[in-house]
């Protein structure tokens, strides 16, 4: 077991990325807590499990300094739709609230005790759609996911010798709730998951568990001499 004994805190551990990463941890031995929003979402995980609102930095910083993790995997985030000129200031507020000041307050939290432990692995959920790829229609959840970037490689340079990692997953197009969510919504989902499908080079979109497997690579000791890194897996759409 890759991860036997290894405290793991995860956010938005409901459905989708999360779940199936919560589940994997498991699998691999990990002692879990699984966080999210909507804690009927959390039914059924056979690991230890709670309410939290990310946004919520008082909230954050109690839960993390009660589980002391050795791993945190911050896959909360919300995905905006948009060009520049639709983009509205409540929808930017609401964007770096959860995907970046979230991330921020978490990795605050977790970080001293990590580094007194001299052990650590941080990971952050990123995109594709970033600074690596720009995407239509993704202007705020593009930037706010290159901001993930930016702050993931200040974090794992400025504790590298600490025993700390912190890294960065930047997926494609993932099946999930939230993108059949994003899909209804556009009114055509059949057209919009054709196009979804058709800018993947593999010619379809990622499982969440394969999303899950980098994760548990990242959060075990095989990963040590990793750090600083966006791990791009989006089926070669950026490559």
């Amino acid at each position: 077991m890759r991860l036997k004994a290894k405290r793991a805190f995860v956010t938005a551990a409901g459905q989708g990325i999360g779940r199936a990463t919560v589940e994997a941890f498991i699998a691999e031995g990990a002692i879990v807590m699984a966080t999210d929003i909507n804690s009927d979402l959390l039914d059924g995980l056979e690991c230890e499990t709670a309410r939290l609102d990310v946004t919520d930095k008082v909230a954050v910083q109690s839960a993390i300094a009660e589980f002391k993790p050795d791993v945190l995997f911050n896959c909360a985030g919300f995905v905006h739709s948009g060009t520049i000129l639709e983009a509205t200031e409540e929808d930017w507020d609401f964007a770096f609230a959860l995907n970046v000041r979230a991330m921020f307050h978490t990795m605050q939290a977790a970080v001293p005790g990590m580094v007194e432990r001299g052990t650590g692995s941080i990971i952050n959920m990123s995109s594709a759609c970033s600074s690596i790829i720009g995407a239509p229609n993704r202007f705020i959840y593009g930037t706010t996911k290159a901001a993930v970037l930016g702050m993931t490689k200040s974090v794992a340079r400025e504790y590298i010798t600490s025993g700390l990692r912190c890294n960065a997953i930047c997926p494609g197009t993932v099946d999930s709730p939230s993108l059949h969510q994003r899909l209804k919504a556009t009114g055509d989902y059949e057209t919009a998951m054709r196009e979804f499908v058709a800018r993947q080079p593999m010619g379809r979109i990622a499982q969440a568990e394969e999303i899950a497997a980098l994760a548990v690579y990242l959060a075990s000791d095989e990963s040590a001499f990793t750090t600083g890194q966006g791990h791009v897996i989006d089926g070669g759409w950026s490559g």
